[in-house]
Order: C-alpha cells, then structure tokens, then sequence
C-alpha cells in the first residue's frame, strides 16, 4: 500500500468515527433532557442502531458486492445522512426525532462495514497494516468528544448543537469518499442465489464450530455493550461528572494505545485469550460503574472509561480481523456485514430493550436513579458470557481459507499474524 492510499484510508476512518462520536455518545443525556424521553424511549433511539446493523448485511451484499463501488456507495450514504442530521437537530420532541434517526441509522450502520471492506481490499497483510489505520476512526472519536467537553455544551444545554457538527463531517465524508481507492464488486455477472442477492452467503461461516461460539458470544456480549452506549453519559452527569463527554474520550484514548499494540498481542495470546480478556474487561468496567461515584470512588469512574481500550480493541477488532482471515477474498464485504449484523444489530437490539426498561425500573425520583442495580445487571450477562465462551470456544491453528471455500477453515490470529 503506498503512502497516499494510507493517508486517505486514515482520513476515511477519522471521519467515519467522528460523525458516529459526534452525537452518539450525548445521545441519552439530549433524549433525557431536551425532548424529555423516557428510559424506554432513549432505548427505542439506540435500537435504530441495531435495526440500521440488521439492515446493513443486505445493503453490502446486494449493492457493495455486485453492481456499484463500495467508496461510490460510502459516499451516498454520508451525503443522505448530512440532510437527515440536520432534520433531526430540528425536532421538537420525540416522535418527530425518531424517524430522521431511524432512516440515518439505517443508512449510517452499512458504512461501517463499507469502511473496513475499502480498507481490507487495499492490503496485503491486514494484521499489520489495518491497526494503524483503523486508529484513526479512534482519533475522531476522541477529537469529537472533546470538542463537545471544550464546548461545553452538555452543562448549557446545546446538544443539538451535536447533531449539526455531525452532519458537517457527514457532507464532507460524502465528498471525500469519491476519491477513495476505486473498490469494485467483486461478484459483477456471477451468478446467485436468492441467499447471495440477500447477502447471507457469509453464513457458511457458522459451519466452522469455533466461528459459530465466536458469532454466539458476539451476539451475547452487545446485550450489556447496549447500556454502557445509552446510559453511561446520563449516568456520569447525573453522579457530578464535569464535561462527561470529553471524560469519556479517555476511553478512546486508552483504544487507540491498545489498538497501536494489537499485531504484539496477536502473536503472543492468540484469539481465544485476547477476546476472553476483552470481555472480562466489560464485567470489572461495570463493577467500577457499580460501586463508583462522584467523590471518593471517582477513580472507579475513570477506571470504567479506560477500559473501553481492552473492551473494544480486544473483542470487536479482534473479532474483525478473525472474520476477514476466515471469509476469503470473494466474501469479505459480506462477512463484514454478517458480523456487524450480530453485534451492532441482534446483540444491540436485545439489549437496547433491555437497558430501557431496566433504567426506568430502578428510577428512585425525577433525578436520581439506583445506578448500582443498572450496572450490576450487565455485569453479570457479560460474567455468564465469559464462562461459556472459555468452555467452549476452540483456539485450533488452521489453513487459511480458499476463496472458494471461505468457511471450511478456522486459522487463529497468532497464526496469521506469524
């Protein structure tokens, strides 16, 4: 890959986090506050997170893989969800939001899984060279954040403010992404089935037994990642936490270090140890939300957001890499999209539903809640998680994939990455 191929694949992974970071992270504390949502509601807006990652594998599957460029696509997407951004930071109260970021969802979650097929397709030896990329969409996430801490937007009450930041980045990704590396299908004028028009080809993957628990547990650890996304923002400013949401960069920052180290933690853990650490790392980062509070336990507030390093980079990167190693060169984008449809979209889906309810069950006043109940909840679904996964998950070096036969084997990322 040459120099100017990196840099633009780097400015793609900056934006594309940036917009998401923008407004996701102040999303339930602007639900909360400003169009005076329930807990359920603020559940109900996280889902469209899952229903866009549910939508996601069709999108790649039958335009990505078969008739237009993948960077062609990105572009689209990000010009439609600008427009639907800046409708959104217009809305009165809940019912007229929900539909602007119900559609943007729907179109955002697709792109997720577009980046890393455009990034992918331009290397040799992703192991390598995807972690230095992929650092940046990091980067933006940390740099939104702070912007609205620097801002101080969330203590005068201008999250709307958010939404129109995001979808500035939003319109400038759309243009950028037409002069992306060209990244055609790479199914044009095969023939297929029904469940190749649908995207559902990468579900051969689940024959490998080792695949299937790794695609179980994805599903699994989201129940609890969905309250952690809705709720952690409303719980550190109801706790006293000043400029939350450029605290909660920390969490980023701490991603970005332990992505940077990724290739060192491939060869020496393997994949079964480094996703069984990234999971354990969810139950002590909900424990410390437990028990953690404004004064003297402040520094267990802190250790929760740091550990999102090892939550995120350990699992769900990890679990990205294993997916293209296993996928095959034919199936790449779709694998994406399958993945993305269990953890962003069933797993999502499960536990927005949950974290809602639960947030208005343990509602002590108007302004307080039981936080240590909310917490421990997720705890333990991530400890049950843990458990299974170790029992079950095989860690077996095997021959990497052929293209035509992308799930017949199952190698490790100590082996690939060696």
């Amino acid at each position: 890959m040459n120099a100017t191929t990196r840099i633009k694949l780097s400015i793609m992974m900056f934006l594309e986090f940036f917009i998401w970071g923008a407004w996701f992270v102040t999303l339930g504390t602007y639900l909360l506050r400003n169009l005076s949502a329930s807990g359920t509601q603020v559940g109900v807006a996280f889902l469209t997170q899952s229903i866009g990652a549910i939508v996601a594998p069709f999108i790649i599957g039958l335009i990505a893989d078969r008739f237009f460029s993948a960077q062609k696509i990105l572009g689209v997407l990000h010009l439609a969800g600008a427009l639907l951004l800046w409708r959104a930071s217009t809305a009165a109260d809940f019912s007229s939001f929900y539909p602007n970021i119900l559609t943007y969802m729907v179109l955002y979650m697709p792109t997720l899984a577009l980046v890393n097929s455009i990034a992918f397709r331009q290397m040799q030896n992703p192991q390598k060279e995807f972690a230095p990329i992929r650092v940046l969409g990091t980067l933006g996430w940390i740099v939104a954040g702070l912007t609205i801490g620097w801002l101080n937007w969330e203590q005068s009450g201008s999250l709307r403010s958010t939404f129109l930041m995001a979808a500035g980045a939003s319109a400038l990704l759309g243009l950028f992404s037409f002069t992306l590396p060209a990244t055609p299908p790479v199914k044009r004028g095969q023939s297929t089935s029904l469940g190749d028009m649908l995207g559902l080809d990468a579900i051969g993957l689940l024959k490998n037994r080792s695949y299937l628990i790794f695609f179980l547990a994805s599903i699994a650890i989201c129940i609890p990642l969905a309250f952690y996304y809705g709720f952690t923002n409303p719980f550190l400013n109801e706790v006293g936490m000043k400029k939350a949401a450029g605290v909660q960069s920390l969490g980023q920052v701490s991603e970005l270090l332990f992505m940077l180290l990724i290739p060192v933690f491939f060869s020496r853990l393997g994949v079964k140890k480094m996703l069984a650490i990234g999971m354990v790392a969810w139950v002590l980062r909900y424990v410390f939300f437990a028990y953690g509070n404004g004064e003297s336990s402040y520094w267990m507030l802190i250790a929760g957001i740091v550990l999102h390093g090892i939550c995120y980079d350990f699992f769900f990167v990890t679990g990205q890499i294993y997916t293209d190693n296993l996928a095959g060169e034919r199936f790449k984008s779709s694998a994406q999209g399958f993945i993305t449809l269990a953890t962003y979209g069933v797993g999502m889906l499960i536990g927005t539903l949950l974290s809602g309810r639960i947030f208005d069950a343990y509602q002590l006043s108007a302004t307080s809640h039981d936080w240590r109940m909310i917490w421990l909840i997720p705890a333990g679904i991530a400890g049950v998680v843990v458990v299974l996964f170790l029992l079950l998950f095989r860690d077996r070096p095997q021959p990497r994939a052929t293209e035509a036969a992308p799930y017949d084997a199952a190698p490790t990322l100590a082996s690939a990455a060696n």
